[in-house]
């Protein structure tokens, strides 16, 4: 039986666990997030196989894949069941590597979310318990963890959030929006959220946004290249993103265009706080791999036969452009944060 309360309580519709992934009698439904909010449909997948490729086609995205892969292990799990233990254990250990290396800028937080559901099996079987059922409910504990940890982050985060403010987001940071917005609720603070489209998937203008609104805070979008003129005529108290990874010295791997609204933001005075913890595994910017993407969906149908394009999936923000990065223990100045590190805390995947 799973124990602990769910942490998705007043959370808005697509960070609802069932709503970003979920195992169930032999398979995995997935929020496609690519056509949310204008339609809700769930790709639905029958192996672990099909969960990895979900993950690589963007059809969930920002913490998405964490989710789903914890649920695709289950899905594995179920997989292997009428396998031996010896086999059942190698099983999963090939469905690890192929979920973890699904999208290669997350794969250090992707290995850890299925490393635990390796550990949640190898205990069921000692156990003598059902082994889908473990991988399931350790699924479900990450999620827990998560939430949970992003709760206290979003709690430090509104700290800085003045009452009346203006914040502006760049992407889908996912859980840390739920629990941004539900603690504001919280606070009775009146805060009115500037939203960065984010191209070409548009995960700002689409998700960001949607769930901001549902929470009920008034909601603007803006395109990527308005951010200078937000600032400067409308004025911003925060600007605030999460990450895909930060390096123990401060780098930031990001969606693409985090880098250059850093710059703007320095430019007219608003602080960067990031939100997340560390990545120890990461010492430094040469640790980030980059992934590439297909450059059709930057061309769209606006441009002449022939033209090009390049779509870089993230970009990475040098410590100099951060004012602080929040994480459960609180806000860490860049030159700061690998005491992070040195105090103890529980692995949030």
């Amino acid at each position: 039986m799973i124990k602990m309360k769910r942490q998705d309580y007043d959370m808005p519709f697509m960070l609802k666990y069932e709503n970003v992934a979920w195992y169930e009698n032999g398979e995995v439904k997935i929020l496609d997030r690519r056509v949310y909010p204008k339609e809700v449909r769930f790709e639905i997948c029958k192996t672990h196989k099909e969960v990895a490729r979900a993950i690589t086609d963007m059809v969930t995205q920002s913490a998405g894949p964490y989710t789903a892969a914890g649920m695709g292990m289950a899905l594995a799990a179920y997989e292997a069941r009428d396998l031996s233990d010896e086999d059942l254990i190698k099983f999963l250990e090939k469905a690890a590597n192929t979920i973890s290396t699904a999208r290669p800028t997350t794969s250090t937080r992707l290995k850890k979310v299925t490393k635990g559901s390796i550990k949640a099996a190898k205990k069921a079987i000692e156990n003598g318990e059902d082994v889908v059922e473990k991988v399931f409910e350790e699924a479900i504990e990450s999620l827990n963890r998560r939430y949970s940890a992003m709760d206290e982050v979003a709690k430090n985060l509104c700290e800085v959030i003045p009452d009346g403010g203006k914040v502006l987001t760049q992407c889908f940071g996912e859980t840390i929006i739920g629990t941004i917005t539900r603690t504001l609720k919280e606070q009775n603070k009146d805060v009115k959220f500037y939203c960065a489209e984010t191209r070409p998937y548009y995960q700002g203008a689409r998700l960001t946004a949607t769930c901001i609104s549902e929470m009920g805070f008034d909601t603007t979008i803006i395109t990527d290249n308005m951010v200078a003129y937000t600032m400067e005529n409308i004025g911003i108290d925060v600007f605030t993103s999460a990450t895909d990874t930060i390096t123990v010295d401060g780098h930031v791997a990001n969606k693409v265009g985090t880098h250059q609204i850093a710059i703007v933001a320095r430019e007219f005075n608003v602080p960067y706080y990031v939100t997340g913890m560390p990545d120890g595994e990461k010492k430094g910017r040469d640790d980030i791999v980059i992934e590439l993407r297909d450059p059709s969906l930057v061309l769209g149908n606006h441009t002449a036969k022939g033209v090009k394009a390049i779509y870089p999936s993230f970009d990475i923000t040098p410590p100099e452009f951060i004012t602080g990065f929040v994480t459960d223990k609180g806000i860490y100045k860049p030159r700061e944060l690998k005491n992070y590190l040195d105090i103890e805390h529980t692995s949030y995947y």
